[in-house]
């Protein structure tokens, strides 16, 4: 997911990218030694002797550095941090809480190239990627300081002079759980709503990366926010699960798949906490006939290639009119084969590697499946050793394209999670219709086409939360984000979000007597 290119150049000084000739790191070269939990204020060790995890430079395959879980007590010392900083921060006025988030933007801007980097080093995604990633973090901090002040409530006046009014309140601790596709992304757009509507968050990256969400509470910390106001602990199941089990917890904000979104719900309930949940999908892409050819390409590239096709929202299930698909098969193959795959610190590289070694695997073994069930794999589907012997550990696969897929094939049915594109003929809009809602989950979709008339009714029938005409993968965050279904449950940007992370009182004032039956 990314903001609008255009945005992130106008906002940018005119001058080149830094290249390697100034960059700051490179890979095989970083040790990660600093503790990665924070809480009150600044990095600390865990309490608790709970043995330590391995974490991989996914672009060399070599141990980055060695995570230590929170367990029980750390838990409990970041959540009493966070309750601590609550106190002090809800009762700040809009305008002082923006202040504080402002300057943290102006922070995250200075340090944009060492933040990427450092994405870069711990998630194995392109550079370019990585910098708008940050972008995309700063400019949601950005946008919710200028909501902060507008908080306000309702007046209603009652017969009799009598009045009630609202007010909007924070809810206290809020938990945010991160997935591992955009680490320090989705910290930003998790923390930026709680705490413009007065609340302090305990956040949990996913264990596969864990580097950058601390740069972001630190990132928090010099620019004013009180101690204990943006908390990270480390860990994987049991640490989530000892946050949306505690008691001082008042909402948990949970991104990734939907068998791990359905215990955290189950969990959350015990409490009555609510949730917000952004899950997985299955999205459909559709490709008319009279659409703008390289549009749709180039769109279709975008929904399933960025971040090495790692991405919630991608559409990849390609629907292409029948009178069209050879010819735009044809050109998807050609660009497909043009993506520079290697080094992702290198400016031409526009596909890294993927998270993992046992992630590689099972995208691997997608594509071995699509084959036996009788797709054609057109281009890509296998692993990829780059010349740099450096990288040769690396866990890189070829962007794959499948042809002759049908609706049936585990390909089509199942998010795959990886740079794999499945292309599907259709004749008709009832019948792409029909097809492209037959699915549990509707986190996004996408539709080519000239017709404006076309492209309004086809998004109205779509079962899909985040959908696109004549483009694919925007999210500015001024617009809200989130799916139908088993997508999810609430909403991340936009205004709208304001009502997930607040609660709202009405009052009563009688201006009169009583008027009692008794």
């Amino acid at each position: 997911m990314i903001q609008r290119l255009a945005v992130s150049l106008r906002r940018r000084p005119a001058v080149a990218p830094l290249g390697a000739a100034v960059r700051c790191v490179s890979l095989a070269s970083v040790n990660v030694t600093v503790p990665l939990n924070f809480w009150a204020g600044k990095r600390r060790t865990s309490q608790e002797n709970c043995n330590k995890e391995n974490v991989y430079e996914p672009a060399t395959g070599r141990v980055l550095c060695h995570l230590e879980p929170c367990g029980a007590v750390d838990v409990n010392q970041a959540v009493k941090a966070a309750k601590s900083a609550f106190g002090h921060w809800s009762k700040m006025s809009g305008m002082e809480r923006a202040r504080i988030m402002i300057e943290a933007a102006h922070i995250i801007e200075s340090r944009r190239e060492e933040i990427a980097e450092m994405e870069v080093v711990n998630n194995g995604k392109s550079i370019t990627e990585a910098r708008l990633d940050v972008d995309s973090g700063r400019l949601c901090i950005e946008y919710y300081a200028g909501l902060a002040s507008t908080l306000a409530g309702q007046h209603v006046q009652l017969p009799g002079g009598s009045f009630a009014y609202t007010r909007r309140e924070p809810l206290g601790v809020c938990v945010g759980i991160g997935a591992w596709n955009y680490p320090f992304q989705i910290a930003s757009w998790k923390s930026a709503p709680a705490l413009a509507c007065g609340n302090s968050m305990v956040f949990k990256p996913s264990p596969v990366t864990p580097v950058t969400a601390v740069m972001l509470a630190e990132i928090y910390a010099k620019a004013g926010a009180p101690e204990g106001l943006f908390n990270v602990v480390q860990g994987s199941q049991e640490t989530g699960s000892l946050l949306c089990h505690h008691p001082d917890v008042a909402k948990v904000s949970f991104t990734g798949s939907v068998p791990t979104g359905k215990k955290i719900m189950e969990m959350a309930s015990k409490g009555v906490k609510p949730v917000t949940l952004e899950l997985g999908g299955k999205s459909p892409l559709l490709i008319f006939q009279d659409c703008d050819l390289e549009n749709a390409v180039r769109g279709a590239l975008m929904a399933n290639f960025l971040s090495q096709g790692q991405v919630c929202s991608n559409g990849t299930r390609v629907f292409v009119q029948k009178n069209i698909l050879p010819e735009f098969a044809e050109e998807i193959v050609k660009r497909t084969q043009a993506i520079e795959i290697g080094d992702p610190l290198l400016e031409t590289t526009r596909m890294g590697a993927l998270v993992s070694q046992p992630h590689l695997e099972k995208v691997l073994s997608f594509v071995d499946q699509a084959k036996k069930e009788g797709a054609r794999v057109l281009c890509g589907g296998e692993r990829f050793v780059p010349s740099d012997p450096r990288l040769k550990g690396g866990y890189y696969m070829t962007p794959c394209v499948l042809g002759d897929c049908t609706d049936e094939m585990t390909c089509v049915k199942e998010e795959i999670f990886g740079p794999v594109m499945s292309l599907l003929s259709f004749e008709t809009e009832e019948e792409v219709l029909q097809r492209a809602n037959s699915t549990t989950m509707g986190l996004a979709a996408g539709v080519f086409t000239r017709d404006v008339r076309r492209a309004h009714h086809v998004v109205e029938q779509i079962k899909a939360g985040s959908c696109f005409i004549n483009n694919y993968n925007i999210t500015p965050v001024e617009v809200p984000f989130g799916g139908f279904k088993m997508s999810g449950i609430g909403r991340e940007n936009g205004q709208v979000t304001i009502e997930y992370y607040s609660q709202l009182k009405t009052v009563f004032v009688e201006m009169g007597d009583v008027d009692s039956l008794f």
